[in-house]
């Protein structure tokens, strides 16, 4: 009896660490798929607080603003799916540790430049970055 009674200690225990896990993988892809979503909404006037400045140029910075709001997003989908799916798989642990290394890229270019800007969410990115990159990291090996 007492060895049915620590079997399903332990049962419950796994469980208790299979749902942390899982609150932390999906903690990190939500806060990367809103950050994403927030990245798009003020396009225009990042663009227009560049001043004067040629079309072409215009329309880069419109691209690569668009460009990164996307990719956050996908992140966060991604990783969002793979953990719905079965964030036991190889695979899954596969996209946690890109995931992971890509927004700690994208914290390290934000750091060296938007960070450097005196508008508030430049200095965010990289703390939001690196955060979701660790949420996810935690909830991949707890």
């Amino acid at each position: 009896m007492s060895s049915k009674k620590s079997i399903s200690k332990k049962g419950l225990s796994r469980l208790a660490v299979s749902m942390v896990n899982q609150i932390f993988l999906y903690l990190g892809s939500i806060l990367t798929l809103i950050w994403g979503i927030a990245h798009l909404f003020p396009t225009k006037s990042v663009v227009k607080g560049f001043g004067d400045i040629s079309i072409d140029n215009k329309r880069i910075i419109t691209m690569e603003w668009i460009i990164e709001g996307i990719s956050l997003i996908f992140i966060g989908v991604l990783v969002s799916s793979v953990t719905y799916i079965d964030y036991t798989s190889i695979i899954s642990k596969t996209i946690y540790w890109l995931s992971f290394i890509m927004l700690n890229v994208m914290s390290l270019i934000s750091l060296f430049t938007g960070f450097r800007i005196k508008f508030l969410p430049f200095k965010l990115c990289p703390l939001i970055f690196t955060t979701s990159s660790l949420l996810i990291l935690i909830g991949s090996y707890l």
